[in-house]
């Protein structure tokens, strides 16, 4: 309930506390792809106005989906992806047919302050990065120290922290860091053909449904086989059908509770590797050859 109400008061949105708290919470960057999850969620909310009420219960599970992070001043492209997360929340949040079923919320100012709230409150946190990018990553080690399930790629931390807390406890997705090159060619090449999903989400982020805004410098990003700023260089359209699938995952996963509970209990007890107590452990007996000190 900490949350609901921090929610409230910095973002104006009530959000049920019956959700599931999906999180992504990390520096704003083309990489990390931000822009791979709101997609994911504008998909989603598409398929739900084009279903009954009860078709929508069916198929889909109460999200509260949560951005957090800061853009650096210049880049604009960035700055674009947040201006597409608070638009779609604008009007997702006010869709009267859709209610509590999603909900999109942008913290503002995200700092170690917000993170001590959120992290303990999310279910799900999403480390979504083109794999062979991110260089390590530690907010996932603290979700799953927390208990949080992460759906993700094989990317940085992630492959240890699958690793220890077991393939089945860990929902991955997208193509492998060895992939990337090869599909950066065939790109080049233009022998990409993308899956109809993506074509049909990013024409209706473009006709207009979520406000005014011209997103053709965005979607164009995702667009081309060559060139600066185009051609998908950080492939979510390549990985955009394998990510909606393992969502689909995710929703299977969170009805029977008692699984969810069991992999969220693994996602702690195989967290330990990644504890500062081992880490601090490790370095003074391997690196720096120092013996604890015993207080008398």
């Amino acid at each position: 309930m900490k949350v609901v109400s921090f929610l409230k008061e910095k973002t104006g949105y009530s959000i049920s506390p019956d959700a599931m708290f999906d999180v992504q919470v990390k520096r704003i960057h083309e990489y990390k792809r931000q822009l791979l999850n709101i997609l994911g969620i504008v998909y989603r909310y598409k398929k739900m106005k084009e279903m009954t009420a009860i078709e929508r219960k069916a198929k889909f599970v109460p999200r509260v989906c949560i951005f957090g992070g800061k853009a650096f001043a210049t880049y604009v492209q960035a700055k674009r992806i947040v201006k597409l997360i608070t638009d779609v929340g604008s009007t997702v949040n006010h869709d009267p047919e859709i209610g509590d079923l999603l909900k999109v919320v942008f913290v503002p100012d995200y700092n170690v302050t917000v993170a001590e709230l959120l992290i303990p409150a999310s279910e799900l946190s999403q480390h979504i990065s083109t794999a062979g990018m991110e260089a390590s990553g530690t907010s996932n080690m603290k979700f799953s120290m927390n208990g949080c399930l992460l759906i993700g790629t094989l990317d940085g931390a992630n492959v240890e922290i699958r690793q220890e807390v077991g393939n089945e406890n860990f929902f991955l997705f997208g193509a492998q860091a060895h992939e990337i090159a090869g599909l950066r060619k065939e790109r080049s090449e233009g022998k990409f053909v993308p899956d109809p999903r993506f074509e049909e989400v990013k024409e209706f982020v473009r006709s207009g449904a979520f406000g005014s805004y011209n997103y053709d410098e965005l979607i164009g990003s995702l667009e081309g086989n060559k060139g600066f700023g185009r051609a998908d260089y950080f492939l979510v359209g390549k990985d955009f059908p394998s990510y909606i699938e393992c969502q689909e995952r995710v929703d299977e996963a969170y009805r029977d509770q008692k699984r969810w509970t069991r992999m969220s209990i693994l996602n702690t007890a195989g967290s330990y590797k990644f504890s500062s107590d081992r880490t601090i452990d490790e370095y003074a007996r391997d690196i720096w050859n120092i013996e604890p000190l015993e207080l008398p």
